[in-house]
């Protein structure tokens, strides 16, 4: 381990001693962070970057050691992991939606007790996965109830956002985002950006109408693609054009109206496989699409493009459809069309 990473771990960890030798405390993190997966480890290593030592957990040891190995302060226990934080404890979790997220905080499954269990009055939770906004609110009820406190940050940029600089959506207490506002000031000191959008729940509602968007910028990018790798039909049926889609992909990087990082990272991938031959198209995701289209239409609120972009994400997945079948079944019993036989 380097001495650097070391010298981190000791000063978080260290035991003071009064004039007589006598022990009088031990330092603790002033962050903690629960679930190592993709984005946590990458918030972990932004805060590391930046001088601070969080106290780490994760179900799956061997995450946490790995961490450990980075700089951060291990722990292997809830209650070890509660007992290594400054108080009031400030946590941020980052986990898969849904069950884990309150097995975690409540208790269940590999979590036990869960959080709250090990927890004080004005100890404060952050939620910073993909949550259904209408389970923050929940959340928030039920932890308040017991005098603990909860937001819930809606957090964009990916793997690299998150290491850099993610953009953060805050729902809550205005009072628990004051006291977490340091946290979300480091993630984002050196890019990105933070907010307090409104109460309990409206981080994650935030989110999701982020991510919906995100969804059908996604489709119009590959359906441009599409067309661009297909070059166009000349009259002899045959391609008009046989373009090189990294090199557009980066033009459209410089001063063009759909110039952004999407685009950024079209014309990375296209460079490193150019016509995207090493992946199957199946695009995986979908909870906070489906959570936005339910919201929007008992708002009437059409959402038609993102609504499409959605179900074409579920198409992507099925290796061949029943419902195309049925129609092309139909096509050649009212029409005589020609069908494609099985193979």
């Amino acid at each position: 381990m380097a001495f650097q990473t070391y010298l981190r771990q000791f000063n978080v960890c260290r035991e003071s001693h009064n004039s007589d030798g006598g022990m009088i405390a031990m330092a603790r993190a002033r962050y903690g962070c629960l679930g190592l997966g993709g984005m946590g480890s990458e918030i972990v290593r932004n805060l590391l970057s930046k001088g601070e030592v969080p106290a780490v957990y994760n179900r799956t040891r061997s995450k946490t050691d790995a961490m450990v190995q980075e700089g951060a302060l291990g722990t292997y226990s809830l209650e070890e992991f509660v007992n290594a934080l400054e108080r009031p404890r400030i946590i941020w979790l980052m986990l898969t939606a849904g069950k884990p997220v309150d097995e975690a905080i409540f208790g269940g499954g590999a979590f036990g007790e869960g959080l709250a269990a090990h927890l004080e009055p004005g100890d404060l939770i952050i939620d910073g996965g993909n949550s259904y906004f209408r389970d923050s609110i929940r959340r928030h009820r039920q932890l308040k109830e017991r005098g603990i406190r909860f937001l819930d940050c809606g957090t964009s940029g990916g793997l690299e956002g998150a290491r850099t600089g993610p953009c953060l959506m805050i729902g809550g207490d205005e009072e628990d985002f004051k006291l977490a506002e340091p946290l979300f000031q480091l993630l984002t000191r050196d890019a990105g950006g933070y907010a307090h959008v409104g109460p309990a729940g409206a981080g994650h509602f935030v989110k999701m109408v982020h991510n919906a968007i995100e969804y059908a910028i996604l489709e119009a990018i590959g359906e441009g693609f599409e067309l661009l790798a297909n070059g166009g039909k000349g009259e002899d049926g045959q391609p008009l054009y046989n373009f090189d889609l990294a090199q557009i992909a980066e033009l459209w990087c410089k001063g063009s109206v759909i110039r952004g990082w999407l685009m950024e990272l079209m014309a990375r991938a296209f460079r490193k496989d150019p016509r995207l031959e090493s992946i199957k198209g199946v695009v995986g995701g979908g909870s906070t699409g489906r959570w936005a289209t339910d919201e929007a239409w008992d708002a009437g609120v059409p959402f038609i493009v993102i609504a499409m972009s959605y179900a074409l994400r579920h198409r992507s997945r099925q290796p061949d459809s029943f419902a195309a079948k049925v129609v092309a079944a139909l096509r050649n019993e009212f029409g005589g069309h020609e069908v494609v036989p099985a193979k």
